[in-house]
This record gives structure tokens, sequence and C-alpha cells, in this order.
């Protein structure tokens, strides 16, 4: 039995799991890859030599934290395991949570007093027609693949977006050799407005605006076309993206006029991120729609404790707010659960737990200036991207179901105004990814016929696996364990 489980091996998991440790809980971090970093600290393997890296630009403390985790005894790491389900069970009125894994030596099940979710996130995913081809891929999966394997996915390569992470990633590619084609950015530079309101977030934050703008004078040196106002409504091949076609847009993001083909190999999408809170829907963790946040996000207490007793978030989870706050958020966690775990022992709070936890709140508070700003200005215009698919595009592309077809089950049937009737009604959501990739168009297309706002008409549910498994896997769950749907 181990006090603390943390799911996620991020900023905030880590964070998490130092912070318990030193107050002498007994932690074990669950995550995919291999070494702990998350995706913007992503490493790659040990195997493949060199020294440890440096601190990246903007996260003075990175390289400490990676270090400090890579050394600390008292953490158990299991590396490449998925949580697939976690299951309350409760005896003589005190709560444990199973949790269900995969990882290289088969399935088994780990039990733990308190369950950090620190998931992260994943890129939102954005519907048009086209966007099925190989060859069309997120920000973060090309970003990862380089940062992890020194891969390049395509010699090159059209970038299409709204977030300013797709121009640090579309520097990295060009500075491993990729052919930069040309940028194109939904939005436009920001204003005089704009800037004045940014201010809060300059102090404390100067090294990563100072990456971003290095980035793109790097970029524009090297000659590469930086289109603003400018957006990706197509992307065209025979069995794989040969070119994509961009067209100008107005402040709504709406095309202004005719489209033009660029040729490519390769299209990355880098329109924002969505928080990961598979695992917090299938506890049944209570949720909030912020689209500036990323879309659905879990609720939580100033102790980062989530609605399910026992359960706390940390990080992307709790909103889109980069790798600062959610290492902030993360050492919160980490202390809150160690003095949550002290109460039910009837032990004292230490003095380093009372000024850990008073530090952590000023860590978050000076974050949340820099994250509110970045929210405000780059939040996507999820009404000018539900317009890029067309009646015939493929939203849910595990079940393959078309806008049309959603919108003609929703023309037979009136009464269906919430996500999850149209799930059940078209399948869309019921594939291997349970709605990741089509949960946002499928709400936006019900909520603008039923004239119904995102959080009326609500999100998907999350079963056990949350993701794809083997079917053995449920064996690690025991005869005496019942899956929850």
């Amino acid at each position: 039995m181990h006090d603390l489980a943390v799911i996620g091996a991020g900023p905030a998991g880590i964070a998490a799991a130092l912070a318990a440790a030193e107050q002498g809980i007994r932690v074990v971090v669950i995550d995919e890859q291999q070494r702990p970093g998350g995706q913007i600290f992503r490493r790659p393997p040990v195997e493949f030599g060199g020294r440890p890296a440096a601190s990246p630009a903007g996260y003075p403390w990175a390289a400490d934290l990676l270090a400090a985790a890579d050394a600390h005894p008292g953490i158990q790491w299991l590396s490449g395991a998925t949580a697939f389900g976690v299951f309350p069970e409760t005896s003589g009125g005190r709560t444990t949570l199973s949790i269900g894994l995969v990882g290289p030596d088969g399935s088994k099940r780990i039990r733990a007093r308190r369950l950090l979710i620190a998931t992260g996130a994943y890129d939102l995913p954005v519907a048009f027609p086209g966007w099925t081809l190989p060859g069309v891929m997120m920000a973060g999966a090309v970003q990862g693949f380089a940062k992890s394997q020194r891969l390049l996915v395509a010699e090159r390569l059209v970038l299409a977006g709204s977030h300013p992470l797709l121009l640090v990633v579309a520097e990295q590619l060009r500075a491993a050799g990729a052919d930069i084609a040309e940028i194109a950015f939904a939005r436009g530079l920001p204003g005089f407005g704009e800037a004045i309101r940014a201010l809060p977030a300059v102090p404390g934050h100067v090294g990563l605006f100072a990456e971003t703008a290095a980035s793109v004078a790097r970029l524009l040196r090297a000659g590469v076309r930086i289109s603003t106002r400018t957006i990706v409504t197509a992307a065209e091949g025979d069995g794989h993206v040969a070119a994509v076609r961009l067209a100008s847009v107005d402040r709504q993001w709406r095309p202004t006029g005719e489209s033009r083909a660029v040729p490519t190999d390769a299209l990355v999408i880098g329109y924002g991120f969505q928080p990961s809170t598979e695992l917090a829907r299938q506890l049944g963790c209570a949720l909030r729609w912020d689209s500036a946040k990323g879309g659905w996000i879990v609720e939580h207490d100033e102790a980062m404790a989530t609605s399910i007793a026992g359960v706390y978030v940390a990080g992307e989870p709790t909103g889109v707010a980069g790798a600062e706050q959610s290492r902030a958020e993360g050492r919160l966690a980490g202390l809150a659960i160690a003095a949550d775990l002290a109460a039910a022992d009837g032990r004292a709070d230490s003095g380093s737990m009372v000024s850990g936890l008073r530090d952590a709140r000023r860590e978050i508070r000076r974050a949340r200036r820099f994250s509110r700003v970045v929210e405000t200005m780059f939040e996507p215009n999820r009404d000018a991207l539900l317009a890029l698919a067309t009646p015939a595009t493929t939203v849910c592309r595990c079940e393959l179901v078309s806008r049309r077809t959603i919108e003609t089950v929703l023309d037979k049937n009136p009464h269906l105004d919430t996500a999850s009737a149209v799930k059940l009604e078209c399948r869309s959501g019921m594939g291997p990814c349970q709605g990741r990739y089509c949960e946002t168009a499928v709400a936006a297309i019900v909520g603008a016929r039923s004239g119904r706002s995102i959080d009326q008409v609500g999100h998907f549910s999350a079963h056990v696996p949350v993701k794809p498994v083997p079917l053995s896997a449920f064996s690690a769950l025991g005869e005496e364990e019942s899956v929850q749907n």
C-alpha cells in the first residue's frame, strides 16, 4: 500500500512527488513515458547518451527539478505504464484507491491512500477537410518526436494555428534542418491595447517572452514566411498530404477571399491544448467548462482536492496554464496531501510543511499573472474553427462519423440536446480515443443546433479502460474487483 500515487510525471507530478516524499510520504509515480519530464521537458532515452539537458529558456528551475526526480531515493517510478482505471474501495470507514496499470511487465494493480491526477494536456483537435490524411499532425506530437527521438517527421512543413508554442516548434524544426514552407497564424499581432494588458505577465517571465521573440527573429532571418490572420481551410493529397489551402481571415477568423495552395509534406496544427481529464471523469470528479483554460477542467478546492474523497489534481487538468503554474500546483498538492495524511494518522504538521504550503500558494498567485494573460490573448475562436468542417468532413475519426451524420441525427431528433445523447445515437466518441478527438466538435455542433452553451451541452463520460489496453489487462483487477462503467 502506497501513501500517494501520482499519475503523470510532468512538472506538476514531479513537484508533488518530491514535496510529499520530503515529508516522509511513500510515493509512487506512474507515467507513460520512459523518463520523467512530461511533454514540455521530454527527454531522449538514456541510451542516446549525451550530457544532462540544460534548463530550457524561461524555466531556470527545470534541470534541477529533473535531476532531483532522478536522484530521490524515496520515490518509486513506474515508467512506460498506462493507468487505465481507478476504483475507490471503502473498508472500515477508510477509503483506498485501486489503480489498474499496464506496463512493460504486463498488467497489475496498485493501491494508494491518496491519488494525485497530474495527467497534463493534449493538442486541441480541429476538424477540417483532409485533417485525417497521413501527414497532418499536432504540434505536440511533432515536437515530441523531435525532443525524445531526434526525429523530423517531414522535410517540408506548413504550420497552422494560433498558439504561441507554434512559433517555438517551428524554430526547433528549422534548427533541426526542416524546411518551413509557411507559418499560418490565425490571429494578428498583438495590438497596443493587448500589449498594455499583458504587462502584468512580464515580471518573472522575461525568459519566456525573449525565447518566443528570438524564435520569430530567427525564423524571419531564415526567410520563413509568417502569415498572420491566415487559417488553414483544407489539406489535400492522395493517401498523404501533398498541399494545404490557406485563406486570409478577418478578426473573427472568417475567410475573406479565395484560398491558396501551398505544397508541403506535412501539416502541423497548433490551436492550443485541452486538459487530459479522462481519469477524473471516470472517477466522477466534478468538472467545469472554461474555454480560455482549454475546455473541461477539474474542480478543486484551495488544497487541490477534487469532489471525490482522497483524489487530488494539479497541473493542466485544472486548466492549461503552463509549466510554472503546474509546478507550483504540484508542490501545493504534494504538501496538502502530506498534511491530509498526517491528520488522518494523528500527526502534527511539520514546520517545513506549513511554510512550504505558504510558499506554494504565493508561487501560484505569481504564475497566474502570466497564465491569465496567455489565456486571454490566445483563446481559440471555437466558432470559427467549427465552421471549417464541411458537411462531408469526418468529425469522429475512430467511428468515421461526419458532420452531416451528426446534423442529420439532430434534425431527426430535436430532443437531443447533450453531447452524450448524440454519442449514444450515432457512436461519435465511442472509439478507442473515447472522444478526445471529437468531443469538442460534437458538443459545438449540438450547441449550435440547440441554442445551448457548451457547459449546458455537457461532456462525454469516461469508462474503463480510459485508454486502449489489452483485454488481458483486466486480469490485474482480480476476481474480487468489479469493473465500473
